[in-house]
């Protein structure tokens, strides 16, 4: 609409051809309107102002973080198949005690001597990298969650190891505990080494 313009309708209106009082008042009107709705509009339309962009916070870390962090991983990988052996020859103590055959005696023996010393190198890995990358937020906290969980599944091989074990060659109520935290320390190892492999990005 053309403010001020007169239409048809509204000449009609008025008592002579020379009479524009109404035409005056609808544009008055008009121009009210088209003034609110411009000020109303006006308040609904954010202000855009000009903001500085802030940098990223750059995070510094040892120049040992990524070798730390690929004995970590060998390492971890490392104790798959030695949980699969230990299983097996576990399995054979758990049945047949002192019957059992050797070559699971040995192993068994072998086995946890070996997950004591790769347990060790990645508590040590592990825990300085978490340190190193601790200002790092960004997966911060599954970062602490795997810290914490494998601590706990230290804890578990340990009292398994050290008490346990020699307990479990004459009572069959240690041997069936015995089993049981180890079995369990395994799984937490597991599903935390998972975690940290798939959602730590």
């Amino acid at each position: 609409m053309i403010i001020g313009a007169q239409s048809p309708a509204l000449s009609m209106g008025s008592g002579s051809s020379g009479d524009t009082s109404g035409v005056k008042a609808v544009s008055h009107a008009t121009v009210a309107v088209v003034a609110t709705d411009s000020l109303r509009l006006a308040t609904l339309l954010p202000i855009v102002a000009d903001t500085p962009r802030t940098r990223p916070k750059v995070i510094e870390v040892s120049d040992w973080y990524s070798r730390r962090l690929t004995v970590h991983r060998v390492v971890a990988y490392a104790t798959v198949p030695v949980f699969a052996l230990q299983w097996a020859a576990g399995d054979r103590l758990f049945k047949h005690g002192a019957d059992a055959p050797t070559w699971a005696k040995t192993m068994h023996r072998v086995g946890a001597t070996s997950l004591a010393g790769m347990f060790t190198v990645n508590t040590v890995t592990g825990a300085w990298n978490w340190w190193d990358s601790r200002s790092a937020k960004e997966g911060r906290v599954l970062r602490t969650i795997h810290a914490l969980t494998m601590l706990g599944a230290d804890a578990a091989f340990t009292y398994a190891g050290a008490k346990l074990s020699n307990e479990a060659e004459t009572s069959q109520p240690k041997r069936q505990e015995h089993k049981t935290v180890a079995l369990s320390a395994m799984g937490v190892t597991i599903a935390s080494g998972l975690a940290m492999k798939f959602w730590n990005r």
